[in-house]
């Protein structure tokens, strides 16, 4: 227990208020927040906090039996809002909340916003903790930073880590950061993909929330263990070469009591007018961009898990609730920008400072926006007008192709378009073709689910969605399920329905999965211009009548082409004539119809020879089996 009061000392330089003060200070976690330290000889803890508006404030904690009198903190004399102060004999693993008293004499008791650990919820207490661990990722830190800039395969698996699997013999609880590192790794591994991207993993009270209602900015959820062990999760991934993406959430924070709303008496971290402040669908606050030390904040947060925690990247959720003043808003429920528009200047403004801050501190990082409309420049670099992004997610893909295989094979011939237009726009961003877990959740069902037939046609349906999207121009990323085709509708109370592997169908549907993540990774023609016009050429999108669509992906220099067909229809099409760009031999490399993934096994088995024909802008063309409801790859052989 401490044997004497605060003391008054700082870790902060005159030059860290400048930059505090003016917004620019980009590593606060190394500042504000608890930190274990020595004065004068005595060990113990430094506290700083953001409280400008607050008549007084302590800690309060176990350790002085939550007397807020006890260990009060001092307000530092340079305006900055700071209040400070060193605790002698408290140690790492110190429960604390800061005691805020208002102007308007509320006690408010707040846990700490830089802090790096917090209780297990419902408990709502910060943790005094000294970040220690040795990584062993330096082989893969050096490869990502040879390869920054060079084409890629990009392609993501997306898991929310409570659900991923759980154990009903043990009252249905999560698996630990641990035995994530012993089973999630390897399996990710195995199937081929190059990132995994986990759905928000800093500290939320709600469960329910999947961690998009955050209040511990700076920490992994205690629900899964340690920081650390976080960290050696992370670093497993690296181990077998995997990236490392965390979702991240600047667009809104929840008003929970011991979070940032209200936090000193006053809306220190939003807007105190409702109609830019408080976000209608998520009954949260809107953070205000437009405030110095907020920007801080948010910058120093989005850097801290590049640093601390090594990710690779970061996708940034809700990105249009923050560029829109009137997003989810009625006439009258939101105030103009100046210049009388329905741009959130401020926010634009942050996002790209963010993204100029990540690529230039990482230039080997990525971030990725989870952006819904035709806000243009997304993913274009701030010096050329746009907001700074790698990539952004092809909503508008996604959209079009579930509702094209939602509909019976026997109209699709009148919504061709639905299933080719995304190639109209596919290469004004970087897009990613994301199937995450928004399709899955409130109702949707199950991917399996949304397809017709029976079930033989409703999983070639899927293999054959599955397909396009890997074979389209752009990344992918996949919801955890999709891969062997869950049944049920995702639910953060229930973990994966592993049974399902037990099944012919199922278990198809993971080798095609993992199939296709080799194939795209092993093929610079799927990669190399994956975001360029010049990787994709149209050999016919206008067969309408048969439902079939069949265009090339190209690399750079000698990469040769590979040809896709899809044919969205369950009639085996024989000696369908294909223009191709080059005679010789063309061998058919993958094909969802394949026993092996559940087929018909209707395949191309000996390579086909090309004809002198000249047919769809073509001087050569073959003529092949079209498998039914498949997609088919072909290679010019060497």
């Amino acid at each position: 227990m401490p044997t004497t009061t605060s003391v008054h000392t700082s870790r902060f330089t005159d030059f860290d208020i400048s930059l505090f003060k003016s917004g620019k200070h980009f590593k606060l976690y190394e500042k504000l927040g608890s930190h274990l330290m020595e004065v004068d000889g005595v060990k113990g803890v430094y506290f700083a906090v953001w409280a400008p508006s607050a008549k007084y404030v302590s800690v309060i904690g176990d350790f002085n039996h939550w007397n807020k009198d006890e260990h009060p903190l001092f307000p530092r004399w340079d305006q900055s809002g700071i209040w400070e102060g060193f605790i002698p004999d408290v140690k790492k693993g110190t429960v604390y909340k800061y005691m805020v008293e208002a102007q308007d004499g509320r006690h408010l008791e707040k846990g700490d916003p830089y802090a790096f650990s917090w209780e297990l919820p419902p408990k709502t207490a910060s943790i005094v903790w000294e970040l220690d661990y040795k990584w062993k990722d330096k082989k893969w830190l050096k490869a990502r930073k040879e390869k920054a800039g060079e084409a890629q395969p990009f392609s993501v698996y997306e898991v929310h880590i409570g659900s991923w699997k759980k154990l009903g013999n043990e009252g249905n609880r999560s698996l630990s950061y641990k035995e994530l590192a012993k089973e999630l790794v390897p399996y990710v591994k195995n199937l081929g993909f190059t990132h995994i991207e986990f759905m928000p993993v800093m500290e939320h009270p709600f469960y329910g929330s999947w961690g998009y209602q955050t209040t511990g900015y700076f920490a992994p959820s205690s629900r899964y263990g340690t920081p650390e062990e976080f960290m050696a999760l992370i670093d497993a991934f690296h181990k077998a070469e995997i990236g490392v993406i965390l979702d991240w959430v600047p667009s809104h924070f929840p008003e929970d009591a011991h979070g940032l709303a209200d936090f000193d008496g006053t809306h220190l971290y939003d807007h105190a007018d409702p109609r830019k402040g408080f976000h209608p669908d998520w009954k949260s606050c809107i953070f205000n961009y437009g405030r110095n030390e907020v920007r801080s904040f948010l910058i120093s947060n989005a850097l801290f898990w590049l640093d601390l925690y090594h990710a690779d990247g970061l996708r940034v959720d809700a990105v249009a609730s923050m560029l829109y003043l009137d997003y989810s808003r009625e006439e009258g429920e939101w105030i103009p920008n100046e210049y009388g528009g329905r741009e959130n200047l401020e926010a634009v403004a942050f996002l790209k400072e963010f993204n100029e801050m990540v690529y230039s501190t990482f230039p080997d990082a990525i971030t990725i926006a989870e952006e819904s409309t035709s806000w243009p420049g997304v993913s274009r670099p701030t010096y050329a007008g746009g907001l700074g992004f790698g990539q952004k997610w092809m909503m508008g893909w996604m959209h079009d192709s579930l509702e094209y295989f939602k509909k019976e094979p026997i109209y699709r011939r009148h919504h061709q378009n639905d299933i080719t237009f995304s190639l109209v726009y596919a290469f004004t961003e970087n897009f990613m073709l994301p199937l995450s877990h928004d399709e899955v959740v409130h109702g949707k069902g199950a991917l399996i689910d949304r397809m017709p037939g029976d079930e033989w046609q409703r999983f070639a349906n899927l293999r054959l969605l599955y397909g396009e999207m890997f074979m389209h121009p752009g990344s992918q990323l996949l919801f955890m399920g999709g891969e062997f085709g869950q049944t049920s509708e995702w639910s953060h109370e229930r973990g994966l329905e592993w049974w399902l592997m037990e099944f012919r169908f199922h278990k198809g549907m993971q080798n095609w999965i993992k199939d296709l993540n080799e194939f795209y990774t092993a093929q610079p023609a799927l990669y190399e211009k994956q975001f360029s016009s010049e990787g994709f050429q149209w050999i016919d999108y206008s067969d309408e009548t048969n439902s079939v669509i069949v265009f090339l992906r190209k690399g750079t220099g000698a990469t040769k082409p590979v040809l896709v067909v899809c044919n969205f229809t369950p009639v085996v099409r024989e000696n369908y004539k294909i223009g191709v760009p080059a005679a010789g031999e063309w061998k058919e490399v993958l094909n969802s119809d394949n026993t092996k993934y559940g087929g018909s096994n209707v395949l191309n088995d000996k390579a086909v020879k090309t004809s002198k024909i000249n047919w769809q802008g073509q001087e050569h063309a073959i003529f092949a089996t079209l498998a039914p409801l498949s997609i088919m790859v072909f290679e010019q052989k060497k």
